[in-house]
C-alpha cells in the first residue's frame, strides 16, 4: 500500500537522523532510493529521478535563498538590520516584538513566496533576538507562522492561483475572502504557539555566520531611510510584478519586463547590487568587506541548500512512484461535503507528497467534477483546497528543512513545532471556509 510505504519511509528517516545521527542530506537520499526501489521505479532511472528532484528544488530555491542570505548578511554587517530592529522596538516596545513580526510578515507575505519573504525578514528577526535577548523561537516563530499562512491560503501564491484557474474562480474574490480567514487564523497561532510549554522548553541558538555578532553604536549604523529602502526594494519589485500580472491580461513587452524585474532572483540580485553600494562605499566600507560578508553567508548556506535539495529528491521519488495517482483513485466517489472532501484530499496528498503545490493541483482535479451543480462558490472551494495543503508539513517537505536549519532545531523539535502549527492552521482554515460559505449564502452573494 503506497501510504504505508510513505509512513515507513518517514519512520526510517527519523531513525537514521535521531538514533544513528546520520547527516540529513545523506539520510534523505538513502530513504529516497529505498522508496524508489519499493515503488518499482526502474533501477536505471532512479539516479535521474533523484537528480530531477534535487535540480528542481535547488533551481527554485538556490538563487532566492543564496542571494537573500547575502543581502541579509550585508545589512547585518553594516548595521542596517540593527537599525530596522531598533526602530521596530521603538514602535512596538520589547513586549510587542511578536506583534511587530506578525504585522511585518503579513504585509510582506501577502504577495511573496514563503521562502523569499522568510529570507528577507529573518535577518531582522535574528537581530531582534540578539538585541533583546529573547529566545529565537519567540521572535522567529510568529514570522514563520504568518508567512506560512499567507503563502498557503492566498493568491497570487502558486498553489491557490493554480486552483483558482482550475475552478474558474475569481482570483481577486479568492484573495478578498481569504484575507478574512488568513489574518485572524495566522495571527492567533502566531501569538499562541510560542507560548506553549513544549515550545518554550526549546532554546535553539542562531546559526553561525547568518547574522552579525557586532553591536553597533547609533553613529556607526546607516540611516533608517536607506536601511528600509534596501530592505523593501525587493518587496516593491515583486509586489509590482504580481499586481501588474493580476491587473493585466494582454501580453506586452512592458509586462514581460516588469515580470522579469519582479521575479524573485532578479529582484534580489538587484537588491544585492544596491546593498553592496549603499552599505559599502557609500558609508565608507570597502567592496572587499562587502564581498567577505557575501562569502560568509554563502558558506553558511551550503549545507542548508544540500538538505533542501535532498528533500526535493525525496518528494520527487514519491511523485514518480505514483502516490498521487493512488490517492486520487482511492478518494474517487467519497460521498461527503465537497468542501470537506477538497480539504481532506489536499491534506492526504500533502502528508504523502510534501509539496503543497502538487497537493492542491491534484486535489483540485479530484473535486472539480463535484463543483458543478453543488451551488458552492468556486472561491470557497479554492480556499478549502489551499487550507488543506498547509497541513502536516514534515520531512518530505523541503520547506520543513528550511525552517529546521534556520532555527537550528533537531528533526524531532522541528516536527513538534512546524508539523503542529501547520496542522492547526489547516483545521482553523477549514472552519473559516465553512463559515465563509454560510455567510455568502446568507448574503445571497
Amino acid at each position: 500500500m503506497p501510504l504505508l510505504v510513505v509512513g515507513i519511509s518517514v519512520l526510517v528517516l527519523l531513525l537514521l537522523m535521531t538514533r544513528m545521527k546520520l547527516d540529513g542530506f545523506a539520510a534523505l537520499l538513502l530513504v529516497a532510493v529505498g522508496v524508489a526501489l519499493v515503488q518499482g521505479i526502474p533501477v536505471a532511472t532512479i539516479p535521474d529521478v533523484l537528480s530531477e528532484g534535487i535540480g528542481g528544488q535547488i533551481g527554485d530555491t538556490m538563487l532566492t535563498i543564496g542571494l537573500g542570505a547575502m543581502v541579509g548578511r550585508v545589512m547585518g554587517d553594516s548595521g542596517a538590520a540593527q537599525r530596522i530592529a531598533g526602530k521596530l522596538l521603538d514602535a512596538f516596545g520589547p513586549r510587542g516584538v511578536q506583534v511587530a513580526m506578525v504585522v511585518t510578515s503579513m504585509l510582506i507575505g501577502v504577495t511573496m513566496f514563503y521562502e523569499v519573504a522568510f529570507i528577507i525578514i529573518v535577518p531582522i528577526a535574528f537581530t531582534l533576538v540578539r538585541v533583546t535577548g529573547v529566545p529565537l523561537l519567540w521572535v522567529g516563530l510568529p514570522m514563520s507562522i504568518t508567512l506560512s499562512t499567507m503563502h498557503s491560503f492566498l493568491p497570487p501564491h502558486p498553489g491557490p492561483t493554480a486552483v483558482a484557474a482550475t475552478f474558474h474562480a475569481s482570483v481577486g474574490l479568492t484573495l478578498f475572502y481569504g484575507l478574512f480567514i488568513a489574518i485572524p487564523a495566522g495571527a492567533l497561532i502566531a501569538l499562541v504557539w510560542p507560548r506553549l510549554p513544549f515550545i518554550k522548553a526549546m532554546n535553539p541558538s542562531i546559526p553561525q555566520s547568518l547574522v552579525s555578532e557586532r553591536e553597533f553604536t547609533d553613529e556607526e549604523m546607516p540611516g533608517l531611510g536607506w536601511s528600509l529602502f534596501v530592505a523593501l526594494f525587493p518587496v516593491v519589485l515583486i509586489v509590482a510584478a504580481a499586481v501588474t500580472d493580476m491587473a493585466t491580461s494582454t501580453e506586452t513587452p512592458l509586462l514581460h519586463t516588469v515580470a522579469f524585474i519582479g521575479s524573485a532572483p532578479i529582484a534580489l540580485l538587484l537588491t544585492l547590487c544596491l546593498a553592496s553600494w549603499a552599505f559599502g562605499p557609500r558609508i565608507g566600507r570597502s567592496l572587499e568587506e562587502v564581498g567577505a560578508s557575501c562569502s560568509s553567508a554563502a558558506k553558511a548556506m551550503a549545507m542548508i541548500l544540500l538538505v533542501i535539495g535532498a528533500g526535493g529528491a525525496f518528494k520527487n521519488v514519491l511523485v514518480e512512484g505514483g502516490i498521487s495517482d493512488y490517492i486520487k483513485d482511492a478518494t474517487d466517489g467519497w460521498s461527503i461535503s465537497p468542501i470537506i472532501l477538497a480539504w481532506l484530499v489536499a491534506v492526504i496528498l500533502r502528508i504523502a507528497l510534501g509539496s503543497a503545490t502538487v497537493a492542491v493541483v491534484t486535489a483540485s482535479g479530484v473535486v472539480l467534477p463535484l463543483l458543478a451543480g453543488s451551488g458552492i462558490h468556486p472561491e470557497v472551494m479554492v480556499l478549502a483546497v489551499a487550507c488543506g495543503s498547509i497541513a502536516f508539513s514534515h520531512v518530505n517537505d523541503p520547506g520543513f528543512w528550511l525552517f529546521k536549519e534556520y532555527f537550528n532545531l533537531s528533526v524531532i523539535e522541528a516536527i513538534k513545532v512546524r508539523t503542529s502549527y501547520t496542522t492547526v492552521l489547516a483545521i482553523l482554515g477549514l472552519g473559516g471556509v465553512l463559515i465563509a460559505e454560510q455567510v455568502l449564502d446568507a448574503l445571497n452573494l
